[in-house]
């Protein structure tokens, strides 16, 4: 039970899966939005330019009903004319089909954004499979357009036939009015009707962006294995993260070992800590951390300076203090230089003694090392006294 409920799609798609689906073409929309924006936006224009609309729809039709002797007698004149009469007609609907146009164009951008991609033009033959066409026909989103599809034939037709009966006189009473009456009082009832039409279409409009909307997101949900694993995707398997820190931390461990042999001196707790330093005043301010560890690290770096003759003291405090203050590659801490200059004195003497012979020098033990700079000493002089 356990296996198959982790299987259920319970979580909420990914951004990843998100912009997958907007890279597909899939983006949640809403027909009847569309459909309610394109009636409102033709009823704004008619409300707007209805005058001047209607108008011109008068004129062209005066000119188109009337004649003269010399234009029947020439059929080529009335080709003409119906040429002139359409292109009119054309120039009286424009404002009526841009608003139109543009509605359609931009209403679809209310849920789902601008959206460009070839996509959904790849072929997809999967779409040819029977069996796949049947259980779309009769999915939740086939059945559920299918109502909507009743449901907004009833409501619109019913609101229209209500209409139609309310003001069946005065659409009977149309053809005894003027043309220029007739018209205006036709545009009266198409704004009515096309009133209650929207007004109707809203509650489909509230209704179908909500449950959109949440189809939309439901059809994308993920399984907790989808998420696992695009998360491993997405971000790299932790046994392979794991191995490449690993691989990392080696190499530049061996870096580091390779720069004891260049080392100046070795300073050391004795084992548990050993710090390897070197100075050039040519290129250097003061004296850098090349190589640093602790236990076994400490141990082989030892062992390397010894391979390499490389001057190793034992300076406790120093070591601790240069261990957990000073960064690998880094100069040491300005309150350490007197410290490490006792300490490089010490080395030059001591490389002088080892080729020229003379007196040997004396290894510096009581360096000039903060208090608060040596964890273990700053502990000891922080611990209450023993009572008497």
């Amino acid at each position: 039970m356990a296996e198959d409920s982790d299987q259920e799609r319970t979580e909420d798609a990914s951004p990843r899966r998100l912009e997958e689906a907007r890279r597909k073409g899939n983006i949640a929309r809403s027909r009847e939005l569309v459909t309610f924006a394109v009636l409102m936006s033709g009823l704004s224009t008619l409300v707007f330019m209805g005058d001047r609309f209607f108008a011109q729809l008068a004129q062209i039709a005066r000119k188109s009903l009337t004649f003269d002797r010399a234009q029947l007698r020439h059929p080529q004149q009335m080709v003409e004319l119906l040429q002139q009469f359409s292109f009119d007609a054309l120039q009286a609907f424009m404002p009526f089909l841009l608003a139109v146009t543009l509605a359609a164009a931009l209403a679809p951008l209310l849920l789902g954004g601008w959206l460009f991609t070839t996509e959904p033009l790849t072929p997809d033959f999967s779409k040819l499979d029977p069996m796949g066409g049947l259980k779309r026909m009769f999915s939740v989103s086939a059945l559920s357009e299918m109502l909507k599809a009743i449901l907004k034939s009833g409501l619109i037709g019913g609101v229209a036939v209500y209409v139609i009966w309310k003001e069946r006189g005065e659409f009977i009473g149309l053809s005894a009015e003027s043309l220029e009456s007739s018209f205006a009082h036709t545009a009266h009832l198409v704004g009515f009707t096309m009133e209650m039409v929207i007004g109707s279409m809203i509650l489909l409009v509230v209704f179908d962006v909500p449950f959109q909307l949440w189809n939309y997101n439901r059809s994308l949900r993920m399984t907790k294995e989808e998420l696992r694993q695009e998360s491993k995707e997405s971000e790299g398997d932790p046994h392979i993260k794991g191995r490449i820190r690993a691989m990392q931390r080696e190499a530049a461990r061996r870096r580091m070992m390779a720069e004891v042999p260049k080392a100046d001196v070795i300073v050391t707790n004795p084992t548990h800590y050993a710090v390897a330093l070197r100075y050039q005043s040519s290129s250097m301010a003061a004296p850098a951390v090349v190589a640093k560890g602790a236990h076994l690290v400490a141990e082989r770096i030892i062992e390397l300076a010894r391979e390499n003759n490389v001057a190793i003291l034992r300076t406790p405090p120093f070591a601790r203090a240069l261990y957990f203050n000073a960064e690998l590659g880094q100069e040491i801490p300005a309150r350490l230089y007197t410290a490490a200059a006792e300490v490089l004195a010490y080395v030059y003497q001591l490389k002088h003694y080892q080729s020229e012979g003379g007196i040997a020098p004396t290894e510096p033990d009581q360096l000039p090392v903060p208090l608060d700079m040596d964890p273990e000493t700053k502990a000891q002089a922080s611990a209450p006294a023993a009572p008497e």
